[in-house]
């Protein structure tokens, strides 16, 4: 703070001034009182760095809060609040006018600030028939940042799509599966080399330096891929995998139970196809895959994830001019990039329509807890549940006494059976509950209890699709 006694010579003379220029100009003996504080002001205002002196708020905010004996701690999270917290996300949709598909639900659960996951779904034209209509699901898994994900959900059903009307025949007849497969892959590979390969003309191009930045962004980050298409005139549901994301149909049998149906394999460093794929492709290079990972990446097929594909002296070149990643040496042996592709495996399955069947697409946030049996069961019980208009909702562990200790003691940290609660009217809700904690309140609440970034160290960006066939609901 500035004083005259501090800067006598700079406050005290402006003062003077003000003074004697008041003192010539006007006799202050005929004017009133507020003529006198005008004159004053007016005085002031038009001197330099004094302007303040006419404030006439205090807006500073006041910080005093209650003493600190009467702050009274934040309740725990209470059962509403986790059914909140795991509803917040969540939609479903009844279906009309597609034949065989009823209802699809849907949810998400946030871990990293902002979530990396992404997810689409909807009705799209028949890449063949703009009349007719086919349906689509889809769940990104996003790493290293959410901006690749991000990109999917607005250009990978595009692609997709253009590679299919490419696939119809001159003639009128069905379009084959392996053409549909084939597109799809097409799809999928096109987007990435537009992801990956034009970085070169983005670094090279007349742009300012923050549109560059933004394109490169999704090459730079990376994310898993899952794509479901139902094509309702063939019954056929399509699956397309880029990355550790699951889906698995349950479909029931004769019987009555729940039969399990793989559609998606992960593709990681600890799947040996994967490994003797990548092998193949890079003989005399040893140290690819190991330790279930492929140069230390978990996943061995994902979109953008740059470092992993392009040459690595244009990765040096992306690092000094946009502050990119660093290169993957020398904590790595790179020799011959690309070592991971975009390029999908894809399913495709009838649909029976005389067999009720469900498809469950998730992030692997949600199979780091489940196996396809248990996701599948648990959907099945829940639609028996729904269809008797019962909730099932076992007491809890005599001991609810809980802390993260206990994981690798006598508590277990995936899903068990005897945990299993049905509450939630939506079957993805249902789904992610069971995954955490079930009816073991302490547990599902310790996971929730975190926020970012600490969350990240109990559960992962969770985001599921459940789609229901043949099954009146």
């Amino acid at each position: 703070m500035l004083s005259c006694l501090s800067r006598p010579r700079l406050g005290c003379v402006t003062t003077s001034i003000v003074r004697r220029h008041t003192k010539r100009s006007f006799s202050t003996k005929s004017l009133s009182s507020n003529s006198r504080i005008y004159i004053a002001t007016a005085g002031l205002i038009s001197v330099p760095s004094l302007w303040w002196l006419t404030a006439t708020r205090d807006d500073v905010p006041r910080l005093e809060g209650p003493p600190a004996e009467q702050l009274v701690p934040e309740p725990g999270l209470s059962k509403e609040d986790i059914t909140q917290i795991l509803s917040k996300e969540a939609y479903s949709f009844q279906v009309r006018n597609i034949t065989g598909v009823d209802r699809y639900d849907g949810s998400q659960l946030a871990s990293n600030s902002p979530c990396e996951d992404r997810f689409i779904h909807g009705k799209l034209s028949s890449p063949w028939n703009e009349a007719d209509q086919w349906m689509s699901w889809a769940v990104f898994d996003g790493h290293s940042g959410w901006q690749t994900a991000d990109l999917l959900t607005k250009q990978l059903l595009p692609f997709v799509q253009r590679r299919l009307t490419e696939a119809k025949p001159p003639s009128n007849e069905p379009v084959p599966n392996e053409s549909v497969r084939r597109a799809i892959m097409n799809g999928f590979v096109d987007l990435d080399d537009s992801i990956i390969k034009t970085a070169q003309d983005t670094s090279n191009s007349k742009k300012s330096f923050q549109d560059k930045v933004k394109k490169l962004a999704p090459a730079f980050a990376g994310s898993c891929a899952l794509l479901a298409l139902y094509d309702p005139f063939t019954s056929t549901l399509h699956v397309a995998c880029t990355g550790d994301s699951r889906a698995v149909l349950g479909q029931k049998g004769p019987d009555g139970k729940w039969e399990v149906i793989p559609l998606s394999v992960d593709q990681t460093g600890s799947n040996e196809e994967e490994v003797a794929r990548i092998s193949e492709e890079h003989p005399g290079e040893e140290n690819i895959a190991k330790g279930g990972r492929v140069l230390g990446l978990m996943v061995s097929r994902a979109f953008g994830d740059s470092l992993w594909k392009w040459p690595l002296d244009f990765q040096k070149e992306m690092k000094q001019k946009f502050n990119g990643p660093a290169p993957l040496t020398p904590r790595y042996d790179v020799r011959t990039p690309p070592y991971l592709t975009a390029e999908p495996v894809v399913t495709s399955t009838k649909i029976d329509p005389n067999k009720p069947s469900f498809l469950i697409l998730g992030t692997d946030g949600l199979w780091d807890y489940l196996s396809n049996k248990q996701g599948v069961d648990l959907v099945g019980n829940w639609l028996e549940q729904q269809g008797n208009g019962e909730k099932k909702s076992e007491s809890e562990p005599a001991d609810r006494q809980f802390d993260f200790g206990r994981f690798w003691k006598d508590v277990n940290w995936k899903f068990v059976e005897e945990r299993t609660t049905i509450q939630d009217d939506n079957a993805a809700v249902h789904l992610m509950r069971n995954s955490l904690g079930g009816n073991y309140h302490e547990l599902i609440a310790g996971r929730l209890a975190f926020g970012p970034p600490f969350s990240r160290r109990v559960r992962d960006d969770i985001t599921v699709q459940v789609v229901f066939f043949n099954v009146e609901k």
